[in-house]
């Protein structure tokens, strides 16, 4: 398509500042910063030193998944079984455990089942031609039913010989008394930015998201890509889980239920697109955080918590609204 004089003049007069105004993410972060504000005034125990500690805390776990699902929205795809996947994958490092084995041992078992549950997923889906809705949908269930196979339906507490090292892996503060599952997420985050904005698996990814059809043309392996997302998808999921197995010091077979919603709410307010193409690593950070803000904010102000689905699902729908608004804008 030939490009106008015009077209390219306007383009070169686009500023940094017209480009930053123009993100979603930006205006997320605005929202973020204005209802920390407004929540330290209107409340005494929102700007505490405790509850800044437990927000930034509980951020991490919806935060840590978000990453791992703007990989697999950025193609076009869709995960809905992350929630189940981190509840398998926090019972099988618990059971291991439980059965004497060691941290090491656990962990490595924990990732493994995370990792071969999102190569199925991506087999499905890049091989077969199944819709990853109805895939992952299906291994919603599956997950979660096996999480309860391996526990017998049952709490598990006892994390045998080490499980005072797992208790200080995800509820510790080892760096000048950050709490570990913050610095967990700003490593993931910084590699997930790395990887989707200065690789070449992250060209590819956007490329996919973009055309899959024209990716394909020019040579990007779109199926072993597609594998490789819904498996980073997974993997995102256990290393949520085995954090917050330590955090929580007990897993239970409900744990993860209804997180997808919540991670995929996180990245689409963080401005990527369910259609494809578009998603930031900062992005799915700053839509947990305006999540997990707006659930503490409820509590401190006296709001019944059952509306907390219902100011998260207006987010999404004012994000898809920019989103809409952004591309007629492009058009004209």
């Amino acid at each position: 398509m030939a490009v106008t004089l015009d077209q390219t003049i306007a383009q070169k007069q686009h500023t940094l500042l017209s480009r930053v105004f123009a993100s979603q993410t930006f205006w997320v972060v605005i929202a973020v910063i204005l209802a920390c504000l407004f929540l330290s005034v209107a409340t005494d125990s929102f700007a505490t030193t405790k509850n800044l500690y437990n927000i930034t805390r509980n951020v991490t776990f919806v935060a840590i998944v978000a990453l791992g699902m703007t990989f697999v929205i950025i193609t076009g795809g869709i995960d809905l079984s992350v929630g189940s996947v981190l509840c398998l994958s926090s019972m099988v490092l618990a059971v291991t455990m439980h059965a004497g084995y060691g941290i090491e041992i656990g962990i490595a078992a924990s990732i493994a089942t995370a990792l071969t549950i999102g190569a199925f997923n991506g087999v499905l889906i890049a091989y077969l031609g199944f819709p990853p809705f109805v895939v992952t949908l299906g291994m919603l269930s599956i997950a979660r039913s096996l999480a309860m196979v391996a526990s017998n339906n049952t709490v598990v507490f006892q994390f045998g010989p080490d499980h005072d090292k797992l208790l200080a892996l995800g509820g510790g503060a080892w760096v000048f008394g950050i709490a570990n599952p913050v610095l967990y997420t700003i490593l993931l985050a910084l590699i997930t930015g790395f990887t989707l904005r200065w690789t070449k698996f992250g060209r590819h990814i956007f490329a996919i998201g973009g055309n899959e059809h024209a990716a394909t043309l020019t040579g990007v392996p779109v199926r072993q890509i597609k594998v490789a997302v819904y498996m980073i998808s997974a993997l995102a999921a256990g290393i949520a889980g085995i954090i917050q197995t330590g955090w929580l010091g007990a897993v239970t077979t409900n744990l993860g239920a209804g997180m997808e919603l919540q991670v995929i709410a996180a990245t689409v307010i963080g401005g990527a697109n369910l259609a494809g193409g578009m998603g930031t690593a900062f992005g799915a950070v700053v839509g947990a955080a305006l999540i997990e803000v707006i659930r503490n904010s409820l509590g401190l102000l006296g709001i019944n918590a059952f509306w907390q689905g219902t100011f998260i699902g207006g987010a999404i729908l004012l994000a898809v609204l920019f989103d809409r608004i952004r591309n007629f804008r492009r058009n004209d």
